[in-house]
């Protein structure tokens, strides 16, 4: 059973969803900075993250399971966000050029249909970012937030049901390297655990990250990737059209 819209909203609104926004946001917005002309779903419960593209981008559109629950989306202009079943997606073919999974893939019936109808949407060589509760992490533990309801995964085994469906991964990280405990002195310094965790305990983040790329035939190096560290001082910045990625560092 998937986390109510109503208790999803509740976290957002709250200190620690807060932190979880900021942290896993600024990792979005550093692997696809640009989506100008792009068509973008968000699917499961992403509209925290939404607004990163909705005024760059052609199209956003957010999808939310009939398990979840749907809320309106965004609050201003035209509604953007539909409810309907996992495994049948109101969409043709090869629609969106960017997929965003959260709060998604850990409360599924079945992993590999849901991916499988995402990577149907999906344009050739087109590109998903899926943000899973991380198994080593504490957050998977902590069932006061959405991040610890259904499966945590770990990179092995999520490397794995990707290419199973015929995804690619190229780019890893992690994010939420503060405990979560709703506590000032935790929420409040957020960016200081995520530096400090980055460099001392990278395998324990909240949350795990992969961009990965569709592929028309199988491929058998499905576990392979670059990491991609989006936090300063060095981050990876993804750039050009959905069959091209560069890897930079830069001091910021």
């Amino acid at each position: 059973m998937r986390v109510d819209v109503l208790e999803q909203q509740t976290f957002y609104a709250g200190p620690l969803g807060r932190v979880a926004q900021a942290m896993i946001a600024r990792r979005l917005a550093g692997a696809w900075p640009d989506l100008t002309g792009q068509d973008v779903l968000g699917y499961g419960y992403t509209t925290p993250y939404l607004d990163l593209w909705r005024t760059q981008a052609r199209r956003v559109l957010s999808f939310m399971p009939a398990t979840q629950g749907v809320e309106r989306w965004p609050s201003d202009g035209p509604n953007l966000a539909l409810i309907g079943e996992d495994e049948r997606l109101p969409f043709v073919e090869a629609l969106f050029d960017r997929v965003l999974c959260v709060h998604a893939l850990e409360e599924a019936e079945a992993a590999r249909p849901l991916l499988r109808e995402l990577w149907r949407v999906l344009a050739p060589e087109g590109r998903m970012i899926l943000v899973v509760a991380n198994r080593r992490g504490l957050w998977s533990r902590a069932d006061h937030t959405p991040f610890g309801h259904g499966r945590p995964f770990s990179k092995t085994q999520l490397a794995g049901i990707l290419g199973d469906a015929m995804f690619q991964p190229v780019a890893w990280t992690r994010a939420l390297y503060a405990p979560p405990i709703t506590l000032p002195l935790f929420t409040g310094a957020a960016p200081t655990w995520e530096a400090t965790g980055e460099r001392l305990w990278p395998t324990f983040g909240g949350v795990l990250m992969v961009e990965a790329v569709k592929r028309l035939y199988g491929s058998s190096n499905v576990a392979t990737g670059h990491k991609f560290l989006l936090a300063q001082p060095a981050r990876a910045r993804f750039q050009g059209n959905a069959g091209s990625i560069q890897h930079k560092k830069w001091a910021g």
